[in-house]
């Protein structure tokens, strides 16, 4: 029962994520620009954790999920769970968007669904290089200023305001560069509506999300008490040295 209110939980926050976010670029995208985007996606993050942060920590984030579990925070058996309320509340909040847009003549979602690209589907032309650079380095920003507010000494009641402020932020930045993702759920969300060539780049933004939250992790383990030995690459380390012992 626990791991069914975590799976809802997940489900109801990144689906207000997805409407906050992406609702705001496709249905609002033309009256608050860049600008009232980002703040948009920040406020959308920060209602989320509020809403359902008692419940499941708010992920609404799969590379929020990896960061968690390589930090022992998150149990392995709960995993599962996390992801399948992220993807099914993200599918949920592209099909709200889609059956309010669609209401508009000519609304085309496959050019209008706020899809995560490059090239062609960068609002400002940049390439794969570009895209890389922002999904791992921000999304490992994120997950260090979401890991940042699981410390024994940060109030607690705070949390949603660092969180959401941090996703402001890095849309602010990076809107232009590829539609920011920083989270696989979001672009999952909208490459589904978007058309073939969204979902041929949609592995991108999947995989370099995930490469950040172990950047992130990483250079959290770097200022925090906690030490690799703590984390799930602990694992790892006592692996290659029983290995290492064992051919010695």
């Amino acid at each position: 029962m626990r791991h069914m209110k975590i799976l809802v939980a997940e489900l109801v926050g990144t689906l207000i994520l997805v409407l906050g976010g992406p609702g705001s670029v496709i249905l609002a995208g033309r009256s608050i620009g860049n600008a009232g985007v980002a703040i948009a996606f920040g406020l959308a993050m920060l209602v989320a954790v509020y809403a359902v942060g008692p419940v499941s920590g708010a992920h609404v984030n799969p590379a929020v999920t990896l960061a968690m579990w390589l930090m022992r925070k998150t149990e392995t058996a709960k995993v599962p769970y996390y992801i399948v309320g992220q993807l099914l509340g993200a599918a949920a909040g592209g099909v709200v968007i889609y059956a309010i847009a669609n209401d508009v003549n000519g609304f085309e979602a496959k050019n209008n669904f706020a899809a995560n690209g490059w090239g062609d589907f960068s609002p400002a032309g940049y390439g794969f290089s570009a895209m890389v650079i922002v999904e791992i380095l921000f999304t490992a920003l994120f997950v260090f200023a979401v890991l940042s507010t699981t410390h024994r000494s940060f109030p607690a009641m705070q949390s949603g305001l660092v969180v959401g402020l941090t996703y402001a932020l890095i849309h602010l930045v990076t809107i232009p560069i590829d539609n920011t993702s920083v989270n696989p759920a979001r672009s999952f969300a909208t490459a589904i509506f978007a058309g073939t060539d969204a979902m041929k780049q949609l592995w991108a933004f999947i995989v370099f999300p995930l490469v950040g939250a172990f950047v992130g992790v990483l250079a959290w383990v770097a200022v925090d008490d906690a030490t690799l030995e703590d984390t799930m690459f602990g694992d790892v380390i006592d692996e290659v040295e029983h290995l290492v012992h064992e051919i010695g």
